[in-house]
């Protein structure tokens, strides 16, 4: 591993630590030697997700106390998953690795990640007293630059600053396949037919993820969708 490399890895987990929405300020310390055994055990439900660029890598969260976190954000709801949460906290940590695409987040094993000798584990503590564990496993496409600033992210405070997590919501009102040569002919006043009738539900979308269906209205001028249907989350994968 080279310079650079390490601290891009020190980089991305300060930046996820700090990032993430705990009751206290977490701080993200590299352990060296390999995974503990109490992370193996409990690296079976963590939240993971892969960002492909430049430099392209792989992350997983484990948290002690990951329900804590699924309780305050609401999911019992069914409208906001865990991983919805902590997107914010992974786009953090992605930030120095410069352009690429970050995927959806998920909760799942990461038990292959952390036991891989190519990533680095990171100990989340809060005043030197164990809160989980960060693994990070970057996967080098060409030459590893500099890690590039981030943005300045406030510091954690209490379980209330979940609700305050900004996502994107995106309405979809139908998508069509098309070939290359038709985009390429494409010209103002073309009309492309989408794959839904008229009066059909629109999808109300978080994070690039389905949650609702609803209609397509207009208040005071301006689009606006009235929720028909919301989805839980198992209805969703």
């Amino acid at each position: 591993m080279t310079a650079v490399t390490a601290t891009l890895h020190t980089t991305a987990a300060e930046a996820l630590a700090s990032a993430l929405p705990t009751a206290v300020p977490l701080v993200a310390v590299a352990q060296p030697g390999g995974p503990s055994a109490d992370l193996q055990a409990r690296a079976a439900d963590a939240v993971v997700a892969s960002f492909v660029g430049g430099v392209s890598a792989d992350l997983a969260v484990v948290l002690l106390d990951l329900a804590a976190i699924t309780a305050a954000g609401g999911v019992d709801s069914g409208l906001v998953s865990v991983a919805d949460v902590l997107r914010p906290s992974l786009e953090a940590a992605v930030a120095p690795f410069g352009a690429g695409v970050l995927g959806e987040g998920r909760r799942d094993s990461a038990v292959a990640l952390v036991a891989d000798p190519e990533a680095v584990v990171f100990a989340l503590t809060a005043a030197g007293q164990p809160m989980g564990w960060i693994a990070i496993r970057i996967r080098e496409n060409g030459t590893v630059a500099e890690p590039i600033a981030a943005a300045p992210v406030l510091s954690a405070g209490n379980l209330g600053r979940i609700n305050s997590v900004e996502m994107t919501l995106t309405v979809e009102i139908g998508r069509t396949r098309m070939s290359v040569r038709d985009v390429l002919g494409m010209e103002p006043g073309a009309v492309v037919e989408l794959d839904r009738s008229a009066g059909a539900p629109a999808d109300v979308l978080l994070n690039g993820r389905l949650i609702a269906h609803g209609e397509v209205v207009v208040v005071d001028q301006d689009y606006a969708v009235r929720i028909t249907k919301i989805l839980d989350v198992a209805e969703t994968v």
